[in-house]
């Protein structure tokens, strides 16, 4: 009888200081988990911030002082390069080594390796076949193929995100599939497979299609006059196809400088919330990394001051802008953003939003 008076006792002063309550209070004081990309966040200074937002290319086949200033000054994100920075399988190891050392975070390296004409460094690395050479084969599995060589291919020389496939319907420069949207998505499909299956990031381009673009947007914009109807059946399938049946953190879309009468008449595709915002990240449900097209390429450059540019992609929806080749150019775009963030032009939980989808894309680079 003691010892029963003695364990009700000792079980009412548990009762009253709270350790029997129910199982659902244990949970309640459990600490939240730690989501390390936002502790990431936190900690990381604007400057650094608006830096993962930029994409540059730069000259040379060494690390140099242009490239070293903008790694570790304004801590961009990514590099993009071109045959200017290639000449062997050695060099381009040597060389992708030499940007990711002493990276915090690491960069994002790009290169356009679509096949036949668009492909890089081809005096050392045999490129695939083009795009509508694939298409012609009628066999989707051989678009699966080649993707999956480009993804052994660009990993070889420390390459980690290719800017292709092309989801373009019926472009008349060898680099779409096909001219039918299903067919076009099928094999568009298909290659997401191949690089999926490789664990290799890679961009889907150029949204929301530039198959009926009459003027090259190297020189100039062009403006698409269809339809919104004749667009959702003729040119965004190939881009909603992915969008809704892949993980939206393993690959990019990138924006054309186009302009669509049915969208917006006023404003290139890369600068249009209603592009942008609107269309791939709220119909079609978009939420990974969007990409802009190089920002030097006349058919916006002509038209708008980079500084202004730069701040209007950014509040169009856009993550990271690509300038591809001038020095002055990523100087201007860095700092127009940086400073309309300082003077209260965009928020910086808005840079927030594109730093989380970046390092979330990054977080697959192992």
């Amino acid at each position: 009888m003691r010892i029963f008076k003695l364990m009700v006792t000792l079980l009412v002063t548990l009762a009253v200081c709270g350790c029997l309550g129910e199982e659902k209070s244990t949970a309640e004081v459990l600490p939240a988990p730690i989501d390390p990309i936002e502790e990431q966040i936190k900690s990381m200074p604007l400057e650094d911030k608006v830096g993962q937002m930029m994409m540059i290319g730069f000259y040379g086949t060494e690390f140099n002082d242009d490239i070293r200033y903008m790694l570790e000054t304004c801590r961009v994100g990514g590099v993009i390069l071109f045959d200017r920075n290639l000449e062997s399988v050695a060099q381009a190891k040597a060389l992708t080594a030499a940007l990711q050392a002493n990276q915090k975070i690491p960069l994002l390296i790009a290169l356009d390796e679509e096949g036949g004409r668009v492909a890089r460094g081809k005096n050392f690395l045999e490129p695939a076949p083009s795009q509508e050479a694939i298409g012609l084969e009628g066999d989707s599995s051989v678009a699966k193929y080649w993707a999956e060589y480009n993804a052994e291919l660009l990993r070889s020389i420390g390459v980690n995100i290719n800017f292709a496939p092309v989801a373009d319907v019926g472009s008349k420069d060898t680099r779409s599939f096909g001219s039918d949207a299903q067919m076009v998505a099928n094999f568009v499909d298909a290659a997401a497979q191949g690089y999926e299956s490789k664990n290799f990031l890679y961009t889907l381009k150029h949204f929301p299609g530039i198959g009926k673009s009459k003027i090259d947007p190297h020189k100039e914009v062009s403006l698409v006059e269809d339809s919104r109807a004749v667009l959702d059946a003729e040119d965004l399938p190939p881009f909603a196809r992915i969008i809704h049946g892949y993980d939206n953190s393993t690959f990019a879309v990138m924006i054309g400088h186009l302009k669509y009468a049915a969208l917006d008449a006023e404003n290139s595709a890369s600068l249009s919330p209603a592009v942008i915002d609107g269309l791939l990240r709220g119909e079609l449900g978009f939420g990974g990394v969007v990409v802009t097209d190089d920002l030097e390429m006349g058919a916006i450059k002509n038209h708008t001051d980079l500084g202004s540019i730069g701040v209007q992609l950014v509040q169009a929806g856009g993550d990271v802008a690509l300038v591809c080749h001038n020095y002055e150019s990523q100087r201007i775009v860095y700092n127009a953003i940086l400073e309309a963030v300082r003077r209260g032009e965009i928020s910086e939980a808005r840079i927030d939003e594109s730093v989380r989808r970046i390092l979330k894309m990054k977080a697959h680079l192992g």
